[in-house]
């Protein structure tokens, strides 16, 4: 049982000082939903506005039979876990591979009992940490840092890196073509397809590059994550899955439109968006996948779609969310939800296996924390994990920067719009790095 000391804050003092504790770790994850976003009240994380844990009282980094581990590691502490899956844990859900180039190295997955949890609700701060010394005194100078810290703005920082395209636009269109003869074929009739864009020997502040991209692309599951060296920035508009009591709950994202300059501009391709036949079959696809995933651990029955083809607005695109929900099966552990329902289908295609053994011939990197989910377990056994896109991924220890970006295609997909969608998606990314060579080709 945690300890809790309430005190009321400044939210925009209480976040800094968060994330300067975040810095002093080696596991941290701060997760932010306080974006100010007409979606804001849906598609955020559903316990706070800010959910922060930093320091680690144990760590799970299992190597084999990963969600079998992973409830054994939940059921013994019965706290807080925060942590993250990488895509290629499909590996353990169905007989797949993942051969491609790593250069980001992220850990398949990891865990941690964080030594102290922050949740941020408007003014109000509550810190929980177990009744030991040192974790009271963290939780103490946590306390005093924000109530006395002096008012703290974010000003910007000016960047200016140069990043590389893993593929060429031809090799893109290439394996576009290569797609749509699958996809002729009937071996699938949705895939996600992605690319990598990267930086070498780049020197940076992980908090700040951070920071930098949420006052640019503001989204309701951001994160800031740390495992030791490797960093994410994530600035992530997608739930992949939560549980709140034993209702489950998904919302995949299919469906991109650019935001225009003028209102009316914005509003005529938002409902261009909404009426597009193209975009609402490649969503009501998903859906179906997500439907038949839930269903494995649903009650009978209890599977249903709260919302079809919903249209909401982001920072630099309209985007069509769909939420699928199911009530949990009576005795079904709540990892065993997640593996049914992993990797998320908005990321794979369909048919899924197919679809991801398609992604492994086709993508030239490894596709690692991107495409797969940042998030938390409570005591009570909820959950709450995002879809790791629009993110930026960073090993301090390489130097290494690189981010991905991708889109469903179908058979009424062309190659050239497709492409013009990935970089409409990096635009926040290449605007925080300004990568002023990628954005004067967009």
């Amino acid at each position: 049982m945690r300890k809790k000391l309430h005190l009321l804050v400044n939210p925009n003092d209480a976040k800094a000082v968060l994330l300067a504790f975040c810095a002093h770790y080696k596991y941290a994850s701060f997760l932010d939903s306080s974006a100010q976003s007409n979606a804001v009240h849906r598609f955020s994380y559903s316990r706070a506005d800010v959910i922060c844990a930093f320091g680690a009282i144990d760590v799970f980094e299992p190597e084999k039979e990963v969600f079998k581990n992973l409830r054994y590691f939940f059921d013994y502490y019965q706290d807080y876990a925060f942590g993250h899956l990488t895509y290629d844990l499909k590996n353990e859900v169905e007989n797949l591979v993942s051969e491609n180039l790593d250069e980001v190295q992220f850990p398949a997955i990891t865990f941690f009992i964080p030594i102290v949890v922050a949740e941020l609700r408007g003014n109000e701060l509550t810190l929980l940490f177990h009744a030991d010394t040192s974790a009271e005194k963290i939780a103490n100078e946590l306390m005093v840092n924000c109530l006395q810290a002096p008012p703290r703005t974010f000003n910007g920082i000016q960047l200016s890196v140069s990043v590389e395209s893993r593929i060429s636009q031809a090799h893109y269109l290439a394996a576009f073509n290569l797609i749509q003869q699958h996809i002729y074929r009937g071996d699938i009739y949705e895939i996600n397809y992605c690319q990598e864009f990267f930086a070498r020997n780049v020197v940076l502040n992980p908090l700040e590059l951070y920071q930098q991209l949420n006052s640019i692309a503001p989204a309701p599951f951001s994160a800031y994550y740390k495992v030791v060296d490797k960093h994410v920035a994530c600035a992530s508009p997608e739930r992949f899955l939560a549980k709140r009591g034993s209702k489950i709950i998904s919302q995949p994202i299919k469906g991109t439109a650019k935001r225009g300059a003028t209102i009316e501009a914005d509003l005529q391709l938002k409902d261009e968006l909404a009426a597009s036949y193209k975009n609402k079959k490649e969503n009501v696809m998903i859906v179906d996948l997500v439907r038949n995933d839930l269903s494995h651990t649903a009650e009978d029955k209890s599977v249903a779609v709260e919302e079809l083809f919903g249209v909401y607005s982001f920072s630099h695109v309209h985007q069509m969310i769909s939420t699928v929900s199911s009530e949990l099966k009576s005795g079904v552990h709540p990892v065993d939800a997640i593996m049914h329902c992993f990797p998320m289908g908005s990321m794979t295609g369909a048919p899924k296996v197919r679809a991801m053994q398609i992604i492994e011939d086709l993508e030239v990197t490894k596709r690692g924390i991107y495409a797969g989910a940042i998030g938390y377990f409570t005591p009570e056994q909820d959950f709450d994990f995002n879809v790791v896109i629009r993110s930026l991924v960073y090993n301090s220890s390489t130097n290494y920067l690189s981010f991905m970006v991708g889109g469903a295609i179908t058979h009424l997909s062309t190659a050239e719009e497709e492409y013009q969608e990935c970089l409409l998606k990096a635009k926040g990314i290449l605007q925080t790095l300004g990568a002023t060579n990628l954005l004067q080709s967009e």
